[in-house]
Formats: structure tokens, C-alpha cells, sequence
């Protein structure tokens, strides 16, 4: 692979962008998910126990710790927390020189300390994800020495522990979809039911839900392509492999955005994709030339232009021979007369996974080639540097940096939707979310980078009972409560809030199933752009004091026990007494002090 100098620039420069759509989102999300009074009290995950710090970071690696040190409480030194990495990502997003591995470790630690007290509304898989990708970036981005030069002999080698995350993450998507059995994933017929059944669908969603089922169909043999076939390209000697793999990817995340809300999911995927990238693409986006454009062009051995042939050849046998295997197993016929393409799976689950049996040992063994021809480059790279000094000094880096990616590499081989969605609906007067489907005349939102993430477990707890998603008591119990940090999760405007002027006096919510709505036979728009049918009831009637709310709320931990609010109010007391007693005796202590200067004073007069 050539130079990557830009292309992790720009990886670099676009995480920075996404660590401050994720600090920014969860900042303005703190008080009433993680507040106090909030939905899930960060508080709770903190118990004081009487270990030292050390000990505290051991269990929890999270700098929420010092919070008490610093005069702040959890939800303030939350805030804190996220505020400071949005502003931090923000001017490593403005300021290249920001673009330091030390940099993007305080970023990690940051995003770290809020992800281990964000119990279930921060363990989304992107959360993970950003989490991977910010400690691989520790080891991409340059360290800028003091007297301001870099080495870059390394550079290719780390950068390819992204595209190896690329590949495991690509080609998990494409393979959980046929092992989990689903009907409609093995019938082709998942996207007939996807852009309905996503959590916060867009206003595109609807027009792609009316295309022909024909072609829906065909776009999820498309996803199994380029989630399947398509990593394979990602290690291939042919550039343009890797560059038809890099726009097949962003294709797929591209069209995923225009249809649908998934924060800054997809955003992170394609800031992956730059890794198949190399410094010669990029200056072709820039309309740059290379030196090594200028050069092919004026002087070209006839060896250069043989292999050059050959590398195409290969690199046309090689999309024939995909093209091939999509016709045969998924038994593609082009229908001229009815300007369709009829498409089915023709491998059965045995077959497949006799499939995945014969690829997973070699692509573990193309993962290694691979990585030792980073590693020997750079070596390669290390030894050509001028004065015994830097190439010492490059050799040592090399070293380290071949063992961290090699070990990294290991760790990785070790770890290594059919939805129907509902609706909630509360007594009487229909509370409203802004994010998710509910009123049926309202259009889809556009909320991309942003992450509703109370929108978003309302959507996981209707696939279930409420028992299932004990966070919901606690929501019903705030709602009755009327506190404001968790009302504005629902709704900022109060004016579209029907109990902003007082809580209401009973809550329960019943589940509904919506589907979009069909254009008119004449082919006009219609007005709605759902339609719902009532399923059952999801949560009973309650009021404040009701047994059967202030028993869920007991068995889950979500309330503090009266005798635990009695104790504290013991040892307020004691606190408030040996405070009072400790003045009175520094008073006392005072005033003796003062008498012995004077006695002192008159005696020397």
C-alpha cells in the first residue's frame, strides 16, 4: 500500500468531528437520563465504600472518582466531563496540530468515564465502537516531539489495526444476518419491513418503503456483497480493489443515512473506510498531482506495463468471479418483459456455515500476511533513515509499535432486524416524543448525528415485556413526579408538553403497531404517514404511591428506601453536631489565645 499520510489525516480529522457529535449528545442528555433526578442516577453506580482511589479505578476505571475531590457532584462532574471533550474535539477538529495521540487519549478517558456509569443508555454497539476506534487512534495519530519532527515509519503499520476493524466489523454484519435464521433475511425480504420498523425512521424511509418488492430484494443481496464479499477486497495487493471496496462501503452507509437515524453510527463506519485509502486517491479528490503520476506517465518499463496488465486481469477475473457467485446463490434472473429481477437464496444454513468454516481460517491467515507486510515496510522504511541516531531511534519505535499492533491483532481474533415497532401511550392525553414515531400525521425527523437515547430504548422495551426493561418504572414515576430534566427529554417545548403546568395523576402506556402508510390509487401522497393498530397494554394504570409502581421500583433499586433516607438524615445530624461542636471548641481556643497576647502585652509594658 502507498503513502497513507492523508488518509489518516483525515481519518483523524473526521474522528474528531464524531467524538463531538457523541460528547455534545450526551451532554445535553445528562440531567434527565443520569441527573439526580434523572431517569437512572449516575450516583447510584458510584457507592462509596471506603476503598482508596486506586482500588475505586480498579472496579471502575472512571474519572467520575475525583468528582467528590473537586466539589462536584456525579451529574455536575458528568457535565464537566462531556462538555470538556466536546470543546476538545471541537479545536482537534479546528487545530491540526490537536491531532496528537495524547490528545486523543484524554478524548478516550473522557468518553471511557461516561460509558462506565451510562448503565443501559449508553451501552449501544456504537458506544463500543467509539470506544475501539479512540484507542486505535491513540495509536495512528503522531506524538509531536519538542523540537517538532516526526517519524512516520510506523505510520502504515498501526493504521492497518483500522482496517482490520473495518473487515471485523463488516463482515460480522453481513454473516449475523444469515446465522441468526431470520425468515426474512434468508427470504430477501428484511428491507420490506426495515424502514418501517427502525427506531427513528427519516422522511425518506417512506418513499424507499413503496419502491417494487422486486427491488428491495435485490438491495439486501446488494448488503450481503458488500458486507460479505466485499471486506475480502480490503487486504488485496490491487489498489483499485481496495478503492471498489472503499465506495461499495460508503454506499452502503450513505444509503443507511438518508433512510434512517442511527446517530453517528454510520458516520463512524465511513471514517473507518478511510483506511483503504492511500495519498494518491486523495490527491485525485483534490485534483493534485503526484510525483508518481509525472513519473508513470513520462518513463514506464515494459515489466512495469506487464504486470500492470496482469494486475488488471486479475483485478477483472476477480469481480467476475464475484458477479458469478451472486447470480448462482442467490439465483438472480433478469425478467425483460416485466422490467424486474427475480432474485432467492439458493444455499441452504448448512451450506452456509460449512461456508464460513472453510473462510474464517484463511481470512485470519490473510489478515497475517498482510499485517506482516506492514510490519516488514516499515522495518524496511526504519533501516533507510539517515544517521545512526534516527534509525536507532526509528528501529526503536518500530518495535514497539510492531509488537502494540501485533498484539492488538490477537486480542481482536479472541473478541472477535425483523422489529415490529410500537408506541406508548399514557392515560387519557397522548404524551408525545419528538423523535419517534407517534403522532401518525407527523413526518419522520432528521436528528443524524444526534442520539435520542430515551427515543431509543422506548423502541428496545416495546419488543418485550416492561419487566424486561425495569428503566421504564423509573420514567413512569418521574412523569408523575412532573420533573423537568426528564420531561425535556420528551419534549423541549412545553408548549407541546399537555401536563407542563402540573404532573399528571395517573400514567399507563399501551403498545401499538404502526406501519406506514400506501400512496392513494391515483398516486397522490396521503396525509398520514403511519397507520397504527393497538396490541395490548404495556404498562397498567398507576398513581404516586401505587404498590404495584413502588414495588417495581423497590425490586429494581430505582427508589431510595426510607431507611436508607433515614440514615442519611442520622448522619446529616451527627455531621451538622460535630461540626457545631468542633466551632465552639476552636472559639474557645480563639479566645484563650487572644487573653494570653494580652497578658503577654501588659507584661512587657
Amino acid at each position: 500500500m502507498g503513502e497513507t499520510r492523508l488518509a489518516r489525516h483525515m481519518f483523524l480529522w473526521c474522528l474528531s468531528a464524531v467524538y463531538m457529535f457523541a460528547f455534545a449528545s450526551v451532554y445535553v442528555q445528562i440531567p434527565g437520563l443520569y441527573g439526580n433526578e434523572g431517569l437512572l442516577p449516575a450516583r447510584w453506580m458510584l457507592r462509596v465504600s471506603g476503598k482508596s482511589v486506586w482500588e475505586q479505578l480498579t472496579d471502575s476505571p472512571t474519572l467520575l472518582w475525583f468528582g467528590p475531590r473537586l466539589g462536584l457532584d456525579t451529574q455536575q462532574c458528568m457535565e464537566l466531563l462531556s462538555l470538556s471533550g466536546a470543546l476538545l474535539s471541537l479545536a482537534a477538529t479546528a487545530i491540526p496540530t490537536l491531532r496528537d495521540c495524547r490528545v486523543y487519549l484524554v478524548l478516550w478517558m473522557l468518553y471511557l468515564s461516561l460509558y462506565q456509569v451510562g448503565q443501559v443508555f449508553l451501552y449501544f454497539q456504537w458506544d463500543n465502537l467509539l470506544l475501539e476506534v479512540g484507542f486505535l487512534a491513540i495509536l495512528v495519530a503522531p506524538m509531536n516531539m519538542p523540537w517538532g519532527w516526526r517519524l512516520h515509519a510506523h505510520d502504515n503499520m498501526t493504521f492497518w489495526l483500522v482496517r482490520w476493524l473495518l473487515f471485523r466489523l463488516m463482515f460480522a454484519s453481513g454473516v449475523v444476518k444469515l446465522t441468526s435464521r431470520c425468515p426474512t433475511w434468508w427470504g430477501l425480504t428484511a428491507v420490506t419491513y426495515h424502514y418501517e420498523t427502525q427506531c427513528i425512521p427519516t422522511p425518506l424511509a417512506w418513499f424507499a418503503h413503496q419502491l417494487p418488492v422486486w427491488f428491495q430484494k435485490l438491495s439486501v443481496v446488494g448488503t450481503y456483497v458488500i458486507e460479505i464479499g466485499g471486506p475480502f477486497l480490503f487486504f488485496s495487493p490491487i489498489r483499485r480493489h481496495r478503492l471498489t471496496a472503499f465506495y461499495m462501503q460508503v454506499l452502503l452507509q450513505v444509503l443507511i443515512i438518508l433512510s434512517g437515524n442511527y446517530n453517528f453510527f454510520n458516520l463512524l463506519t465511513i471514517v473507518l473506510c478511510f483506511s483503504l485509502l492511500d495519498d494518491e486517491h486523495v490527491n485525485f479528490w483534490l485534483c493534485r498531482r503526484t510525483p508518481r503520476e509525472e513519473r508513470s506517465k513520462s518513463c514506464l518499463s515494459s515489466l512495469q506495463t506487464l504486470l500492470s496488465r496482469f494486475c488488471l486481469l486479475v483485478e477483472l477475473a476477480v469481480y467476475a468471479l464475484l458477479a458469478y457467485w451472486t447470480f448462482l446463490y442467490f439465483d438472480l434472473k433478469v425478467d425483460w418483459d416485466k422490467k424486474s429481477v427475480s432474485s432467492k437464496t439458493a444455499f441452504t444454513h448448512f451450506e452456509f456455515n460449512r461456508f464460513l468454516k472453510l473462510v474464517t481460517v484463511p481470512s485470519i491467515w490473510i489478515g497475517v500476511l498482510s499485517l506482516t507486510w506492514e510490519i516488514v515496510t516499515a522495518k524496511f522504511k526504519s533501516a533507510c533513515l539517515k544517521g545512526v541516531f534516527w534509525r536507532l531511534w526509528s528501529t526503536v519505535h518500530w518495535a514497539v509499535f510492531a509488537v502494540a499492533t501485533a498484539s492488538m491483532f490477537a486480542i481482536s481474533l479472541v473478541s472477535s432486524l425483523y422489529n415490529i415497532f410500537k408506541s406508548t401511550r399514557l392515560l387519557d392525553c397522548e404524551i408525545e416524543f419528538m423523535y419517534k414515531p407517534g403522532n401518525v400525521s407527523r413526518a419522520p425527523p432528521v436528528v443524524t448525528p444526534h442520539q435520542p437515547r430515551l427515543d431509543w430504548q422506548m423502541w428496545f422495551a416495546a419488543l418485550g415485556p416492561q419487566t424486561q426493561s425495569p428503566w421504564f418504572s423509573s420514567l413512569v414515576h418521574r412523569l408523575l413526579q412532573g420533573k423537568r430534566d426528564v420531561i425535556k427529554l420528551i419534549q423541549t417545548d412545553e408548549s407541546q408538553y399537555p401536563f407542563s403546568q402540573q404532573p399528571p395523576v395517573y400514567v399507563r402506556a399501551h403498545r401499538y403497531k404502526y406501519w406506514f402508510t400506501a400512496p392513494k390509487e391515483d398516486g397522490s401522497f396521503p396525509q398520514r404517514w403511519w397507520r397504527r393498530v393497538y396490541v395490548e397494554e404495556f404498562y397498567p394504570a398507576v398513581h404516586l404511591g401505587n404498590a404495584f409502581l413502588e414495588h417495581m421500583l423497590a425490586q429494581h433499586g430505582l427508589k431510595v428506601s426510607s431507611l436508607n433516607l433515614q440514615g442519611r438524615i442520622v448522619f446529616s445530624c451527627n455531621l451538622l453536631y460535630c461540626t457545631l461542636q468542633c466551632n465552639y471548641i476552636f472559639n474557645r481556643f480563639l479566645f484563650i489565645i487572644y487573653f494570653l497576647n494580652v497578658f503577654i502585652d501588659l507584661g512587657c509594658l
